[in-house]
Order: structure tokens, then C-alpha cells, then sequence
């Protein structure tokens, strides 16, 4: 992009246009109109090339809040599925439905409750059969939304937009407590038993059914199955790893590896008959299965209806991408539960299974290293005590 250029005004002075407006620097050439023009272009860029520089304070309005906070989101942490960005979306909706025109100066706690209870209003959602179904935010889900507002202000104030005073009241509202409010609670994440693993692989493309296969044997991150790239596989030892340069906890310097036994090993190892950097379970080839697997069960002769490509859509909506993303494999398991009529479940209930069966066989520790936390605390979290061993040492102790 274009950095705004030190120019000579009309009237002689030295001039700069930031954001569509005019700042006159002083006589032209002088050494002190070039000292405020680089001052001024410093703060430009170290703002992230806000549109809503130089606006005061007080006139700043909660849009232009919000479109100078997605760009920085945008560059700062990607616009990808899973990125803070895309989990931002609730908030960025409501705060422009509720309060967008007003001056962001004027939002206080009362505005911040008032927003709270926007968001945990039901929301309809319209399902893979086109049904609609009304749900209600978690109580912790809307929690997690009021903390990215709050984030929000404390940018708006570390980028001089607004006085901090209005990120420290809003400080002062208490996050929603347990049994404090009509908002539901979250569900635990449980492991997912074998047998309904298998009901669900039958409807799955056989991509997509490698893809649970494998992280059921890893224990990896359904965000690190979907990237997965041959150059990131280590085949020196019976034992492959593969190495994420880009994961969950990267921006706090810590590596991630996954470990691959023989029995992952053998099903990654076709997608690894590709290029380099090409991702190994491609959406391209789900969908070419699951069409073909469609065209397989056709009962209509190919004489009538419609024959194969004769009705594909010339420009899709959203058409399958090189690699997958978290939204579209759980989607497509979903999906899979819809048509073996069993209750949708999501791929992290696989990462859990597998803690939980290492933990029973080899401990905590061992769990931990196989899930890449650096705290055994947060495998608890992942891991199920075993119910069967404490049983076991009560009857022993009496």
C-alpha cells in the first residue's frame, strides 16, 4: 500500500493527507515540518494504517471502531475459519445491530450489559436438511463474547482512539455465574465411543473417513489434521512425526509434533504420493468420492434425469478448496451422523478418546506428550479419570 507522501500545499506550507484528511506541517522544506510529517507518518503506520486516524476521541463512532479493529485483526491473525477474526463475527454483529452510529466514548457498562443480553437472546439456525432449529448460547460462550468486546476497548485505548478510562469500566461488570442466570451450561467434552465412530465412517467419503481414522490414532488437533503437507512428515524412524510450524500455541514459542505409529502410517502414507506442499486430505478428493459414491447408488437409468455434469453449477457459492478447514470437516461429520441417525458429535471428542485411552494404559504423563501440553493439568482436562482403577484402590483400601 501507498504511504502517504510529504507535499506542498497551495498556500506554500507543507502538507500530508491521511485518511482523506489534510495536515498542514508548517513552511515547506523546513527541518520542522518534516519532524511532524515523520511523526505523523510513524503513528499512521504503527496503527496499523487505521482509517480511523486522527479522529478524536469523542467523535469516533463504534462502525469505525469496529472496521479499524477487523483490519487489524485481519493482518494480525488471518481471516481463516478458525481465526480470531471469523470468532469475532457475534460480536462485530451485535455491537453494529445495537450501538453501530453511536460514539464508541459513550459505551459503559450499562451498554455492555445491554449488549451481553443481545447476545444471549435464542438464535435460529438452519440445519444441513434445511430445517430450522432455535438455540440459546452457553453460558460460557457468551462469556468468551463479552471478553472480545472488552479486548476490543483495551485495543481502541493501547492505540490512543479512546481514553483507557472507558476499557477500565467496563472491567467492572462480573462475567455471568454459575447458576446466576437462565443461560445454559456448556456440555463437557466426552470421548467418542468405537461404535459410534463406525456408524459414522460408513457415510463419510473415504478422505474424510481417513481423516478420523487417523486423528483417532494421533490425537491430533482437528486443525492440524486439516493441514497436513508430505514436507512436514519425518520418515527417518519406525516412528514418523510431523512438525507444525503454524499451530495453537506458536505464538507462545512452543514446538508441536505429532507422532505416527504403523498403524497411522498406513493410512497417511497414499496421501502422501503428492506434492510436497500440497495438503494430503483434500476437499477436491472428498467431494469427487462422495459423487461418485452418489452416481454408484443412482437407481434412474442414465437415458432419464439428469446424466453426470450435466447440472453442475458454473459458478458455486463455495466451491471445495486445496485443503480443508476445521467448519468443513466437522460439517461433513455432521453430516454423516444426520444420515446414520445418531447424535452429531465433533472431532475433538476423537483427540479426547485417545488421552483418555493413553492415560489408562501408560499415565498422565504420557497423555500430555502425546497431546503436545506442556501442563499435565490441561490433559485432565482432555483425559477421563479412570472411573475403573478408583474403584479398584477403594475396595482395596476398604
Amino acid at each position: 500500500m501507498r504511504l502517504p507522501s510529504y507535499r506542498k500545499h497551495s498556500s506554500g506550507a507543507a502538507r500530508v493527507t491521511i485518511s482523506g484528511k489534510d495536515y498542514l506541517l508548517g513552511e515547506y522544506g523546513s527541518p520542522e515540518s518534516k519532524r511532524k510529517f515523520n511523526k505523523l507518518l510513524a503513528e499512521y503506520i504503527s496503527g496499523g494504517r487505521s482509517s480511523s486516524f486522527g479522529v478524536a476521541p469523542t467523535e469516533l463512532t463504534i462502525l469505525e471502531l469496529l472496521a479499524s479493529y477487523k483490519k487489524y485483526l485481519k493482518k494480525y491473525h488471518g481471516s481463516g475459519e478458525s481465526s480470531e477474526l471469523h470468532r469475532f463475527e457475534p460480536v462485530l454483529k451485535g455491537l453494529k445491530n445495537v450501538y453501530g452510529p453511536e460514539p464508541a466514548i459513550g459505551f459503559g457498562p450499562k451498554e455492555y450489559k445491554a449488549l451481553r443480553a443481545h447476545l444471549s437472546l435464542p438464535q435460529v439456525r438452519v440445519l444441513l436438511d434445511k430445517t430450522k432449529v432455535t438455540r440459546t448460547r452457553s453460558r460460557t460462550y457468551v462469556n468468551s463474547l463479552m471478553k472480545r468486546v472488552r479486548r476490543l476497548f483495551r485495543w481502541a485505548a493501547s492505540e490512543g482512539l479512546l481514553p483507557s478510562s472507558v476499557f477500565e469500566s467496563l472491567r467492572t461488570v462480573d462475567c455471568l455465574k454459575v447458576g446466576r442466570t437462565e443461560l445454559p451450561e456448556l456440555e463437557s467434552v466426552k470421548p467418542i465411543d468405537a461404535a459410534t465412530v463406525e456408524a459414522t465412517i460408513v457415510h463419510l467419503p473415504e478422505v474424510v473417513a481417513d481423516m478420523v481414522r487417523f486423528q483417532l490414532l494421533t490425537g491430533a488437533r482437528p486443525g492440524e489434521i486439516c493441514t497436513i503437507r508430505p514436507v512436514m512428515v519425518i520418515r527417518t524412524d519406525d516412528v514418523w512425526e510431523i512438525h507444525f510450524s503454524r499451530h495453537k500455541t506458536a505464538w507462545r514459542g512452543k514446538s508441536r509434533i505429532v507422532y505416527v505409529g504403523p498403524q497411522a502410517q498406513m493410512i497417511l502414507k497414499p496421501y502422501l504420493l503428492r506434492g510436497e506442499d500440497s495438503c494430503c486430505f483434500s476437499p477436491i478428493e472428498a467431494d469427487k468420492q462422495r459423487r461418485e459414491a452418489k452416481h454408484a447408488a443412482r437407481t434412474t437409468a442414465l437415458r432419464c434425469g439428469n446424466r453426470p455434469g450435466s447440472n453442475v453449477v458454473r459458478k458455486p457459492r463455495k466451491a471445495p478448496g486445496e485443503c480443508s478447514d476445521t467448519g468443513s470437516y466437522a460439517g461433513a461429520i455432521g453430516y454423516a451422523c444426520q444420515r446414520a441417525g445418531i447424535k452429531t458429535w465433533g472431532p475433538t471428542r476423537l483427540r479426547h478418546s485417545l488421552a483418555t485411552s493413553v492415560r489408562k494404559s501408560d499415565g498422565l504423563e504420557a497423555a500430555a506428550v502425546i497431546l503436545g501440553h506442556s501442563e499435565v493439568g490441561v490433559t485432565q482436562i482432555y483425559a477421563e479419570a479412570d472411573r475403573a482403577k478408583a474403584i479398584e484402590v477403594v475396595r482395596r483400601i476398604g
